[in-house]
């Protein structure tokens, strides 16, 4: 029964070396990597060796001496994790000396354990148990009365205070699995030994507890524990799990491969799947332990209808529901014209459900009203990279950044935003035995974690002025180009020559210098120059001859700006200037904020683009379409989200159709966006919860979670991973199937039994995706698109290798053009927004669960300097007001943002972060300027009038959702 939490481990991680070494063990012939441990080689020609410190996701150790083995013409007994395997050796890994070695190591370590293994909640999966049966140890011949760690006032109190797991020092065997995961998986250092011999024990942090110390809760101290000193409340509460399925995150853009391992229907705990391309077995607070919102109290499960939003709520049949929404839609139309209604995808559905969507809003809808909120973060880099490449999505796989020699982060919060990544680019900064760590530059109003961290310090923290991106990327190439620093050859060979041209003579301009530009940007000429050396050059100590890597990863503090196009290309200028695409360990990497952003835009989410990025006025394009289809398709695109508002308040867009996006707290200028959703006429809301949209909805159908349906999600490297249905809809149907129905009632039947038929439909139409398939992703694990005829099997790991897919690399001209938001005598300060760890987008479904005891609010940071012109000290409350609206939060008085720029977060509601965003946007896509608002903050003593009439409107929708529930439950 539980064989499924049975993994093969091998105890050191692989060797990477081309050179082989043969040797015998136990008699058998192994061949292996040079420098491949002994315990390793053994894994592989079939043998075992008892271990208790060793795991293979760590370097080796050598304190446990379980694993001592025997070498021919060797003295002693070595511990064959530590010791390398060299040609020729002669190993033997049991004997009566062993036998006898290992009974007594064993012996002094069950001396101070607790012997309660049948109430134990790691009985069943605890590798101390199994090892005392490999070694055959029957007695304990010291007794169990001597000095220990298990009885009376010995025994030290569990520490209960993480809300996701218990450290009980009591059954700590002090193998330092859980200390070295915290450093050299997670990057964090928060645990430590204290005391000597004896009385050596894991401390976190300081001693107060894990919830005091600077540990994340990533859970890699807990996967890596082999007893129960630390395990999952769940696991304590359920006891271990009876089977397990592999399914991916429905978090950020990583896309973690996860084992849910479970009890019938029930989720026990989700493992970060070792196998995992994104995440090889690491995971963060959310993906590893903030599932339970799947399951919330406050999740809605009966289909209800209205009216009018002032209307209490009245739940319905599914069929009523859905006749309902397609004889309102249809009502509108007739009313107001084909092209009055519209829809809008989601980054939180699978590609199956989104495509499904955008087809529907095609054919059923009949006209090209849809989007995605992909629009409102990610749309500047479908069109920058476009452009310039010829594909509209990031170069590399995330393990490319093992191969980096320095590293440019842009705009982005990698341990915030994207913590498992940000994880592995940690490791690639700190180095190791073999090379030391990457060069690092980080370009951000706001200084991040990386700046300056454990054993992480940034080589140059260009800490500009928000809304300067475009005159910082131009300077950086200013440098490189007038110091000769170009990659000529890759230029001649692999770019277009005029473009090329024309961009060096622009970027070569004396306005375009780091002195010239420091007045813009606000950095230091010095540090821009050593900046742009660094990237195009490496370190001073880069071995001379060697072509230097260097990649750029970048984020929303990049794309959300009124020229965050422009900035894409400048970031793609940049690489292809110095050569630094199509190969390892380089190019241009945008950090996807949601689980399926990329995808949402595969499957043809923007009203001018059908699925794989063909425009919708292409005739041929369109004909395929409309032969799978059985349609004629508009040719038409048709209206942006932005245009939708717009269009609303005009009366000529009156119907919309949202699946699992929440617009009204995402999208910016707050009380616009409320004013257009209720000019409408009908809102049909499709979530799990009653979300700050579903407010404003007409008709709700209630969604599933990423645990109740099959499909697919595509995360920032491109990588298409399975999505596994773990139990039956709370609702009934999953979010594909309510699409299918609401798609029939409206006169357009599809009749899918299944998601692996939606996928392959959108491989035959799509061809970047014309290999993709569920028998494959389930085979290999995942696919990389592009992924047809013309690739690997499993797609393409590494995009524009030979030639960029639009032939010859364009380069374009970033003229720097300053943002309409400025600062003023009335609104001297520039708000920017970002994310913290904890939670998650809008917080639907982090602020459900205990992630909320690290994050329970946001707060506005400032800097001790505007704070105390203001008279603002830390923990008061602040009003902050903009030309959009005004809004109140508590500060948070630091010096990590500069003097003139405050920060927020945006995960909660109430906090009204978007009522003040304006509705600047990119010049290109629409994509809103949420990091430049010029502001005004002052010290008030009550939430403002917005936050106040959000409050009386918020409790009126919960009532009406209360009494609906009430009603029912009545009958």
């Amino acid at each position: 029964m539980l064989e499924h939490l049975k993994n093969t481990d091998c105890g050191t991680p692989a060797s990477l070396s081309e050179e082989l070494v043969t040797l015998h063990i136990d008699g058998r012939e192994v061949t292996v990597p040079k420098g491949t441990s002994l315990m390793r080689a053994a894994v592989d020609g079939g043998i075992k060796v008892p271990k208790l410190c060793a795991t293979d996701s760590l370097e080796p150790f050598g304190s446990c001496r379980l694993c001592l083995v025997q070498i021919e013409g060797r003295k002693g007994f070595p511990a064959s994790c530590t010791t390398p395997a060299e040609a020729g050796m002669k190993v033997r890994t049991q004997s009566p000396q062993l036998q006898e070695l290992r009974k007594g190591v064993m012996e002094l370590y069950i001396s101070d354990h607790p012997l309660d293994c049948l109430t134990c909640s790691s009985n069943g999966d605890c590798e101390l148990q199994d090892m005392a049966g490999v070694v055959g140890l029957r007695e304990v011949r010291y007794g169990m009365d001597g000095a220990n760690h298990f009885k009376g006032e010995a025994r030290a109190e569990v520490d209960t205070s993480n809300p996701y797991f218990n450290y009980d020092p009591s059954k700590c065997i002090v193998c330092n699995r859980c200390v070295r995961a915290c450093e050299e998986t997670q990057g964090t250092f928060a645990l430590t030994i204290s005391g000597r011999g004896f009385e050596s024990r894991i401390t976190a942090g300081q001693g107060d507890g894990f919830m005091a110390s600077d540990c994340v809760s990533c859970g890699a101290c807990v996967q890596a524990c082999p007893t129960a000193t630390l395990q999952e409340k769940t696991v304590v509460e359920l006891g271990q799990s009876e089977h397990s399925e592999i399914t991916t995150c429905a978090y950020c853009g990583v896309g973690c491969g996860f084992k849910a391992e479970m009890k019938g229907e029930q989720v026990v705990r989700m493992v970060p799947w070792k196998d995992g391309r994104a995440n090889e077995g690491h995971a963060c607070v959310k993906g590893r332990f903030a599932w339970g919102y799947a399951t919330h109290k406050d999740r809605i499960t009966q289909p209800m209808i209205r009216a009018k939003i002032t209307d209490p709520w009245r739940e319905v049949s599914w069929e009523e529901a859905i006749a309902h929404a397609a004889s309102e839609f249809r009502r509108v139309q007739a009313k107001h014209g084909r092209d009055s209604i519209g829809g809008i995808t989601s980054s939180r559905c699978t590609n199956e459900e989104t495509y499904l969507v955008q087809k529907l809003i095609r054919a059923a809808f009949g006209n090209n009203n849809v989007d995605t909120c992909a629009r409102v973060c990610h749309s500047p880099t479908g069109y920058g990279l476009g452009q310039t490449y010829g594909t509209s999505a990031g170069t590399q796989t995330f393990k490319s950044v093992e191969h980096s020699d320095v590293i440019m982060v842009i705009g982005a919060n990698p341990t915030a935003a994207h913590p498992v990544f940000g994880s592995r680019m940690k490791k690639r900064l700190r180095g190791d035995a073999r090379r030391a760590g990457a060069g690092l530059i980080v370009i951000d109003p706001r200084e991040i974690e990386l700046v300056n961290s454990p054993h992480v310090k940034a080589d140059y923290h260009l800490q500009l002025r928000p809304g300067t991106n475009v005159a910082m990327i131009t300077a950086l190439a200013h440098v490189i180009v007038t110091e000769g620093w170009l990659a000529d050859a890759y230029i001649d060979e692999r770019c277009d020559a005029k473009s090329f041209a024309q961009w060096k003579e622009f970027v070569a301009r004396p306005e375009n210098s780091p002195e010239a530009t420091a007045q813009i940007t606000g950095v230091a000429p010095e540090l821009v120059r050593g900046a742009a050396r660094l990237y195009a050059l490496g370190s001073a100590d880069h071995p001379q001859g060697k072509q230097v890597n260097s990649a750029i990863y970048y984020g929303l503090g990049v794309t959300e700006h009124a020229q965050g196009s422009t900035m894409v290309m400048g970031i793609a200028n940049l690489a292809m200037a110095t050569g630094n695409v199509g190969r390892e360990g380089v190019g241009v990497n945008p950090l996807r904020g949601q689980n399926n952003v990329q995808g949402s835009c595969d499957m043809g989410s923007f009203p001018h683009e059908l699925p794989g990025y063909r425009h919708i006025s292409d005739s041929i394009t369109r004909a395929e379409f409309e032969g799978a289809w059985g349609v004629k398709l508009s040719p038409e695109p048709g209206l942006r989200i932005p245009n939708m508002f717009e269009a609303a308040l005009e009366g000529s867009f009156m119907g919309l159709y949202c699946e699992g996006e929440d617009i009204v707290q995402s999208d910016p200028n707050t009380q616009h966006v409320t004013a257009a959703l209720s000019a409408m006429e009908c809102v049909v809301v499709q979530d799990i919860f009653l979300n700050e949209t579903a407010k404003y909805a007409h008709v709700f159908l209630p969604g599933s979670s990423f645990m109740e349906k099959d499909g697919t999600f595509t995360n920032a490297e491109r990588r298409i991973s399975r999505v596994t249905q773990l139990m039956q809809p709370l609702a009934g149907y999953a979010d594909w199937e309510v699409t299918q129905l609401l798609s029939k009632a409206l006169g357009y039947p599809m009749n899918y039994a299944h998601p692996r038929e939606i996928m392959a439909e959108i491989a035959a139409l799509t061809p970047t995706f014309a290999g993709v398939s569920y028998e494959k992703i389930e085979r290999l694990g995942s696919v990389q698109w592009p992924c047809n005829e013309g690739t690997e099997e499993a797609g393409t790991a590494i995009m524009h290798q030979e030639r960029f897919v639009r032939g010859k690399g364009r380069f374009i001209i970033t003229q720097y053009v300053a943002t309409d938001e400025k600062v003023t005598q009335r609104f001297p300060l520039l708000l920017t927004t970002g994310r913290i760890l904890s939670q998650y987008n809008v917080g639907a479904q982090t602020r459900r669960t205990a992630n909320n005891q690290w994050h329970g609010e946001d707060r506005l940071e400032i800097h001790p300097h505007d704070a105390q012109d203001r008279g603002i000290r830390d923990g008061d409350w602040v009003g902050i007001e903009s030309r959009a609206g005004q809004t109140v939060l508590r500060a948070t008085v630091t010096e990590r943002i500069q003097p003139g720029v405050v920060y927020t977060t945006f995960h909660f509601p109430e906090s009204g972060a978007n009522v003040i965003t304006t509705d600047s946007s990119d010049w290109a896509t629409n994509c809103p300027e949420y990091k430049v608002t010029a502001v005004q903050v002052l010290p008030v003593a009550q939430p403002s009038s917005w936050q106040q009439g959000y409050r009386r409107f918020n409790d009126q929708q919960l009532g009406h959702l209360a009494a609906a529930q009430l009603e029912m439950g009545s009958q």
